[in-house]
C-alpha cells in the first residue's frame, strides 16, 4: 500500500471515529433533554452554549487549530442537539391525546408543517384540501364535507381562499378553536373579530419561518388575541415546549410592521434577482467572483425566488401599507442614482450614515 493510501486509510478511520463520537453526543443530548423536561428547565440554555463554545475555542488554541472552524462545528452540533431535544419535548409534552384537529390547506407546504407538528403532539389530524396530494391522514377535498366536532381548526390556505373560508364559518358558525396562520391580517381581521363577537373561539398567529424549519430556535411566532375566551393562551401552549420566541401583538398593528419585515426584504430580493437576470452575465461566473456581501445576498435572493410567486404577490398586493414602503424604497434608489450621476459624494455618505445610525440605536 502506498504512503498516500495509508494516510487516507487512517483519515477514514478518524472520520468514522468522529461519527461515532457524534452519535455518543446525540445520545447524551437526548438524556439531558429528558432530564431538563423532568425538572421543568427550558430546552435552550444560552449560558451553557457559551461555555461549550469558549471551551472549544480554548482547546483549539492549544492545538493550534483554526478557532473559527471549531466554533462552526460546535454550533452545528449544538443545533443538532437542540433539534433532538426539541422534537422529543414537543412529543412528550403535547396535549393532543384524544383531540381532533382539522388543517384546512394541509397539503400545502406550511399546512403540511402544521399537520406534522400537531401529529407529533398526539393530536388526531385530518386534512381538508382541494389538492390531490397523497397523505396518510384522513383526507377531505372540501372542509365543508367534514363534521363540526374538531377541537381545533387550523386555516393554512392562501389568503384569498382564507377570506372565503372565514366568511363561510362566520355564516354557519364553528365549534372548537379556529386560528389562521396567514402572513397578512388586514384582509381578515374584521372577519375574525365578527366571529369572536358571535361567540366563536378565534385567534390568529403568524409563524415567521418557512415550511423547511425543523428547529424553531431563533425563529419567531407572532400571536394576536381576538376573543375574550382565553383562546390565544391555548394556541400558545402548542408552542410552549419549543425553543421559538413567542411574541404577542395587536392584530391592528401587524401589517404595518410586516410591510417592512417581509414586504421590504421580499421587494429588495426580487429586484436583486431581476437585475441579475437582465444583466446577461453568466450566473456561475458571478458566483465565482462574488464578494462576501454578494454571496450572502445571492443566497437570500435564491430562497425568495424559490418560493411561491403568487403568495409573494398576495403579501404585497393585499397589504395596505406596501405601496408606502415601495414608494419610500423607490425614492431612496432614485436619490442614490442622482448622487452618483451628479458626483455628490457628501449626500451619498450622509445617506449611508443615516442608515448606519438606525442600527446603532438601542
Amino acid at each position: 500500500m502506498s504512503d498516500l493510501k495509508k494516510l487516507r486509510s487512517k483519515l477514514s478511520e478518524i472520520d468514522l471515529k468522529i461519527i461515532d463520537l457524534i452519535h455518543q453526543r446525540q445520545s447524551l443530548s437526548q438524556d439531558i433533554g429528558a432530564l431538563k423536561s423532568t425538572k421543568g428547565k427550558p430546552t435552550r440554555d444560552y449560558k451553557r452554549e457559551k461555555e461549550v463554545i469558549e471551551l472549544a475555542k480554548e482547546h483549539a488554541s492549544k492545538l493550534h487549530i483554526e478557532s473559527e472552524m471549531v466554533v462552526d462545528l460546535m454550533q452545528l452540533l449544538i443545533k443538532s442537539s437542540l433539534k433532538t431535544q426539541e422534537k422529543a419535548r414537543v412529543k412528550k409534552e403535547g396535549q393532543g391525546s384524544g383531540q381532533r384537529v382539522l388543517v384546512i390547506g394541509g397539503c400545502g407546504r406550511m399546512g403540511n408543517w402544521f399537520v406534522e407538528f400537531l401529529t407529533s403532539q398526539g393530536y388526531t389530524v385530518e386534512i381538508a384540501d382541494p389538492s390531490q396530494a397523497r397523505t396518510s391522514h384522513h383526507y377531505y377535498k372540501d372542509w365543508k364535507d367534514t363534521d363540526d366536532h374538531y377541537d381545533m381548526t387550523v386555516i393554512a390556505a392562501p389568503l384569498r381562499e382564507s377570506i372565503t373560508i372565514l366568511n363561510d364559518m362566520l355564516e354557519t358558525g364553528r365549534k372548537g378553536i379556529v386560528f389562521d396562520i396567514g402572513s397578512l391580517k388586514s384582509p381578515i381581521k374584521d372577519l375574525l373579530k365578527r366571529m369572536a363577537a358571535k361567540g366563536m373561539h378565534v385567534a390568529s398567529i403568524h409563524p415567521m419561518f418557512g415550511p423547511d424549519a425543523d428547529l424553531l430556535t431563533g425563529k419567531h411566532i407572532i400571536f394576536m388575541n381576538i376573543d375574550s375566551n382565553k383562546t390565544l393562551s391555548i394556541v400558545r401552549q402548542l408552542f410552549e415546549s419549543t425553543t421559538a420566541q413567542l411574541i404577542e401583538m395587536s392584530i391592528d398593528n401587524h401589517d404595518f410592521a410586516i410591510s417592512y419585515v417581509l414586504g421590504l426584504s421580499h421587494t429588495l430580493n426580487i429586484a436583486f434577482a431581476k437585475v441579475l437576470a437582465n444583466s446577461g452575465e453568466n450566473k456561475d461566473l458571478l458566483s465565482e467572483l462574488s464578494s462576501t456581501t454578494f454571496k450572502d445576498q445571492l443566497s437570500v435572493a435564491k430562497r425568495v425566488t424559490d418560493e411561491n410567486p403568487h403568495l409573494y404577490y398576495e403579501i404585497q398586493y393585499m397589504n395596505e401599507h406596501s405601496s408606502k414602503m415601495i414608494r419610500e424604497l423607490s425614492t431612496v434608489i432614485q436619490n442614490i442614482s442622482h448622487y452618483i450621476e451628479q458626483g455628490d459624494e457628501d449626500s451619498f455618505v450622509e445617506m449611508m450614515e443615516d442608515g448606519k445610525s438606525y442600527f446603532s440605536v438601542k
